[in-house]
């Protein structure tokens, strides 16, 4: 454990990231899953950005935050597997107290992001479903980027309150981290110091960044149930849901993890059962997202062709 004395005290200089718990023997077969789904969150993502970019009739706002929130996929996703990979070929666990502290800054400004950017992609589908007349002029180039750059901005905003928070504290004693990247929770147990206080504020924001957004989004959902289900025809209400299906599972998949394992008391007991929490919104959310939007999508499919 890479220490130094001060003031007759341990100060920890870099952190070990425990993973899963898996032995050296499991380490080669962690390294082949998670380079495919790496390799496959990349690719598909890529493909969504440059297909958004490259064809003029995806050059509508359902597809702008479509390339915004595979941008954000591909950060999220480099922001923690190629340092995992790293881990398992090298064996080498340790990471700096700096750079646990950058990934975390990086990956807790990306998810609150991704929650501000799902919202006001459900507040898209709210426009185009409940009032589709008003569509094209409400829905215009500005307020498409400035919902864009809100939700960018909120997310390295609300982030840059916890980091600093957490990278006060005073880390003396063990220095093993039971997780599979740099978060918050994790990090404060092996804090000396008193953490209620960033503790709090970690739920607090979490919170804020979270269930308004989700709030939203699933305000308009239920709009959007209700005016489909005044649609006569099984034809036009089949329709309308497929627009708004995909995103749906992705809203589900992603503020469901989210909020179990930030918004929720937390205890030390629960610390298996948040890395698979964290498995979901970390790597199979981006893994799942272009996959989701391309299958169900018959424009994208049809882009892709061409």
């Amino acid at each position: 454990m890479a220490n130094q004395e001060w003031k007759n005290e341990t100060v920890v200089t870099e952190f070990i990231l425990l993973d899963f718990g898996n032995g050296p023997e499991l380490d080669s077969l962690f390294f082949l899953m998670f380079l495919l789904i790496y390799f496959v969150t990349m690719t598909g993502n890529t493909f969504i950005v440059v297909l958004v970019v490259a064809h003029q009739h995806l050059h509508t706002p359902m597809y702008f935050f479509l390339g915004n929130l595979a941008c954000l996929e591909i950060c999220y996703s480099s922001n923690i597997l190629p340092r995992m990979l790293l881990r398992y070929v090298s064996g080498d666990r340790s990471i700096s107290v700096s750079g646990c502290f950058t990934q975390y800054y990086f990956f807790g400004c990306l998810g609150a992001a991704e929650c501000y950017l799902l919202a006001a992609m459900s507040y898209d589908r709210y426009v185009a479903v409940c009032e589709p007349l008003h569509y094209l002029s409400h829905m215009d180039t500005r307020l498409c980027l400035r919902l864009a750059a809100a939700s960018w901005g909120s997310g390295f905003l609300s982030n840059s309150i916890l980091t600093s928070l957490i990278s006060n504290l005073d880390f003396c004693g063990p220095n093993e981290i039971d997780h599979f990247f740099c978060d918050s929770f994790p990090m404060m147990e092996l804090s000396c110091s008193d953490t209620r206080v960033a503790g709090f504020v970690t739920s607090v924001v979490a919170g804020v960044c979270s269930l308004p957004p989700f709030l939203l989004t699933f305000s308009s959902y239920l709009s959007i149930i209700a005016t489909v289900m005044r649609i006569p025809s099984a034809t036009g209400r089949k329709k309308a849901f497929s627009t708004c299906s995909s995103h749906l599972i992705a809203v589900i998949l992603f503020y469901g993890s989210i909020v179990a394992v930030y918004v929720l008391p937390y205890h030390n007991t629960q610390t298996s059962s948040n890395k698979i929490f964290s498995v979901f919104y970390t790597i199979l959310t981006p893994l799942v997202n272009p996959l989701i939007y391309s299958m169900r999508n018959k424009e994208v499919k049809e882009a892709l062709r061409k």
